[in-house]
């Protein structure tokens, strides 16, 4: 699922090097391409998920429709085992590597997958995460974990069907035959939940979950859906760190959702060095200081390993 790329020359490791070592204030912001090493699809690449036609479920469908709300549950659950399996690649590991020594300022992600926090950094998440659930009526929210133990007890025989298929083995008559997709869901057929499956509501008031990566009005994973906005406090410091930086570096992102565009381009506005580590094009190729074809685990490591970006910088 990664795009093909050629192995980074000794000149664009040097580049990158260079911006590490000049800059101060280096904020770094991270997007799919940086998970999908980790087996983790993304959506916009050549071999992302809408390259096969697949479209997202959005704010919109999720808030208007109870069979759109049983749809994306009964497949988070059925993902959610194979998501939270994937590990932080090489480079979430030197990124966190990077940022113990003082070399990044301040990091975020469009990712919801928590895979920086396994690695050991802490960036802010613009779209939220898979992990955590929240009421779209009352705002409480918990852990992901909870939910899927809610979901099992309130579907019983349909959890233990669904764990019993195998998730390895495409055409065999215990799979799913489908693909993983972004979010941590996997398609499956109706069958499996379009009659009969129940979905946890909030325990203070009874409203509609949701996971907390922003979307409706209801219980709901606490992400970005598309079609919803980013809380406005997160853009906010978002938007301040991206002004105030000296350099703004994009890492696997295509850029193309405004939330992260913006950012780099309020930066470069604001006369930071900027720079982009993408395989393919991106919304900012037009502007940016730097542009670098690469697979982020082949040149961070490189990156790091040069001169003494791995000692702690003198603040």
């Amino acid at each position: 699922m990664v795009p093909e790329a050629d192995p980074p020359s000794t000149e664009d490791v040097n580049l990158l090097y260079q911006l590490f070592e000049q800059s101060n204030k280096l904020v770094v912001l991270t997007g799919a391409g940086i998970s999908t090493e980790c087996g983790i699809p993304d959506y916009r690449s050549p071999n992302g998920a809408y390259s096969s036609g697949f479209k997202p479920i959005t704010h919109q469908e999720f808030v208007r429709s109870s069979r759109a709300r049983r749809r994306y549950w009964a497949r988070s659950y059925a993902g959610w085992r194979r998501f939270t399996a994937a590990q932080p690649g090489a480079a979430h590991v030197a990124l966190a590597s990077l940022e113990k020594a003082g070399r990044i300022h301040f990091m975020i992600t469009q990712n919801v997958d928590r895979l920086h926090h396994r690695a050991g950094s802490n960036p802010l998440e613009l779209h939220g995460t898979v992990y955590s659930v929240i009421c779209l009526d009352c705002g409480f929210s918990f852990c992901r974990n909870l939910f899927q133990d809610e979901v099992k007890a309130l579907n019983p025989k349909w959890a233990a069907a669904i764990e019993s298929l195998d998730y390895g083995s495409p055409g065999s008559d215990k799979s799913f035959g489908m693909k993983q997709r972004p979010d941590g869901d996997i398609e499956i057929d109706e069958k499996f939940w379009e009659e009969d499956f129940h979905i946890p509501t909030c325990k203070k008031c009874k409203g509609i979950l949701k996971p907390d990566v922003r979307y409706f009005t209801f219980m709901k994973p606490d992400v970005v859906f598309f079609g919803d906005n980013v809380p406005k406090e997160r853009a906010d410091i978002a938007m301040e760190v991206g002004r105030e930086c000296d350099a703004f570096l994009a890492l696997g992102s295509s850029l193309m959702t405004m939330s992260a565009y913006r950012l780099v381009r309020a930066a470069h506005e604001a006369g930071a060095t900027t720079a982009i580590v993408n395989i393919g094009t991106t919304r900012a190729d037009d502007f940016v200081s730097l542009k670098l074809n690469a697979r982020l685990g082949e040149i961070l490591p490189r990156v790091l390993n040069i001169g003494s970006l791995s000692i702690p910088a003198i603040q």
